[in-house]
């Protein structure tokens, strides 16, 4: 099932090259269209393959193919458990399970939410390959969105941390935050010595995170927290440095498995204009039983 976007050539756009109406008309960037133009169906008119410099005549249909003809990601389908928010021919939603990695690495070689994503795919007889868009830690629960093709990937890369794609984190964390409301602006960079530690630092990299108390839960605090920038762990490590650690957070606070057995961290609202159609799509996800649990 080949995922296509056409444009019906009006009047007006007769005689102007085929390049200029993907860039201008369509909205493909150039990297995207460096991809699509060696592809023996990447780019017709009237059914007919053409060249990027082709100057299409009123009433001609031009089509370009966005999905992958072949998988370059080296992603393996693999079976497991997903659970699908939302789907349709260019992006998914997932509610990603706490515990489960995003792509493959070292020991995660076919356990991932990517390996599962493909193989989902496959059973539906897509041809798409692995695009995130965004990234969730492994311990980190729902919402993720994922295009299914280059173009999507991009378009709605270039929406995050724009008033665009908004993200909301619950978390709750330890202590009472005083006060209830405001914003860490603290750089951050790797901890020396560390592989994955991450700390704040003068000559790290600009980092802020807004946050707000929602309730009290006894010696801690349920918040809402919105990312202005996107660095590793970083709300970890903001709500470290103001003494306030997130529960059950093994690295940057104190792991206690009797509470919960991750740092509790549930991406719980997604909004993002959609990359074709322009149209705002929004989710939202109650917290997990185990983040919910902490209340008592």
């Amino acid at each position: 099932m080949s995922r296509r976007l056409e444009l019906t050539v009006t009047p007006d756009l007769a005689g102007i090259k085929v390049d200029t109406l993907l860039r201008k008309r369509l909205g493909l960037s150039g990297t995207v269209v460096k991809r699509i133009k060696w592809l023996e169906d990447g780019i017709l008119v009237d059914g007919v393959r053409v060249h990027t410099d082709f100057r299409p005549a009123a009433g001609q249909v031009l089509s370009v193919r966005l999905d992958d003809p072949e998988r370059r990601s080296g992603v393996v389908p693999a079976p497991g458990p997903l659970d699908v928010v939302y789907e349709d021919a260019d992006l998914v939603v997932l509610n990603k399970a706490a515990g489960v990695s995003v792509h493959p690495g070292p020991g995660h070689f076919d356990d991932t939410l990517g390996n599962f994503l493909l193989y989902h795919y496959d059973s539906e007889g897509e041809t798409a390959d692995f695009h995130p868009v965004h990234r969730l830690d492994r311990g980190t629960s729902g919402l993720l969105a994922v295009a299914k093709h280059p173009h999507a990937q991009e378009v709605l890369k270039n929406q995050l941390h724009t008033p665009d794609f908004r993200r909301v984190y619950l978390a709750v964390c330890e202590g009472v935050l005083e006060p209830p409301a405001g914003i860490v602006d603290a750089p951050l960079g790797p901890r020396p010595g560390s592989l994955m530690e991450q700390m704040v630092r003068a000559d790290g990299k600009p980092a802020r995170t807004r946050y707000g108390v929602l309730r009290r839960w006894g010696s801690r605090s349920l918040i809402a927290l919105e990312l202005e920038t996107g660095r590793t762990h970083q709300i970890r490590v903001h709500m470290a440095h103001i003494c306030h650690p997130l529960t059950g957070d093994f690295l940057y606070g104190r792991e206690d498995r009797t509470l919960i057995g991750r740092p509790a961290l549930h991406s719980g609202y997604l909004s993002f204009l959609h990359p074709l159609t322009g149209e705002r799509l929004q989710f939202s996800l109650p917290l997990p039983e185990d983040i919910a649990g902490l209340r008592l």
